[in-house]
């Protein structure tokens, strides 16, 4: 019975399906349990938070991942998996810090001063969110001195830095030297991304790493994680 649900919660991430109303993308499958429903379902079977998490929401994400590189899914198909997945992350939250599940990471994750695009921020969130991260979004034209307050506050293992301008993406260079300034540069792994910047504008700015979209961004912070072990 928990396989079952565990593989019907995994088959509607990949769908789409957020709640009963949703069709998903093969359709027809309005009136039956989505994600939100199968993860309170789960958690009604004592299905642990954690179970949940690894064996169907991420699971489910990287078949999405796959088929978003692939081409066999496109950004409207991604985001209605992305938000699937947020919206369960939401109800499994309490449940997480009742059974004290280890976080992988603290990653906060910010558009840049200037630039109000937040819809690619917005999916790193919550891919970051469903493989295990605690992620505190500060969302769209955020200026450089309350990043680098927040960063000395929250102590972040992780920094995200989002641009889609080329007018905008300077701030990012100068987000990193003000973070040495403070003196907290080499206490925080940064990362950026959006579509005015690139690999070789992260080294130019000395940025750890350069994200093409959420995907990349999960495997190049689980392998930090594994740098670090």
């Amino acid at each position: 019975m928990s396989e079952d649900i565990i593989a019907l919660l995994k088959e509607n991430v990949i769908q789409g399906r957020r709640t009963k109303d949703d069709e998903g993308i093969d359709e027809n499958m309005a009136g039956t349990p989505g994600v939100l429903e199968l993860t309170q379902l789960a958690l009604e079977k004592k299905i642990s938070a954690e179970t949940i998490i690894t064996q169907a929401l991420t699971a489910g994400m990287q078949v999405v991942g796959d088929k978003f590189t692939k081409k066999e899914y496109f950004i409207p198909d991604m985001l209605a998996s992305a938000e699937a997945v947020g919206g369960a992350m939401d109800i499994l939250k309490p449940y997480l810090e009742a059974s004290d599940v280890a976080t992988k990471g603290k990653f906060i994750i910010a558009t840049v001063k200037g630039d109000i695009h937040d819809i690619g921020k917005n999916i790193v969130s919550i891919l970051l969110k469903g493989a295990g991260y605690e992620v505190n979004d500060l969302g769209t034209d955020v200026p450089t001195e309350r990043i680098v307050g927040i960063v000395g506050e929250y102590k972040p293992d992780f920094l995200g830095l989002s641009a889609l301008l080329t007018t905008t993406m300077v701030v990012m260079g100068e987000i990193i030297e003000a973070l040495k300034e403070s003196g907290l540069r080499d206490k925080v792994k940064v990362l950026i991304g959006g579509a005015a910047v690139s690999d070789e504008y992260a080294q130019e700015i000395g940025a750890d790493a350069y994200c093409v979209d959420g995907f990349h961004a999960v495997k190049v912070l689980d392998a930090f994680k594994e740098e670090k072990a």
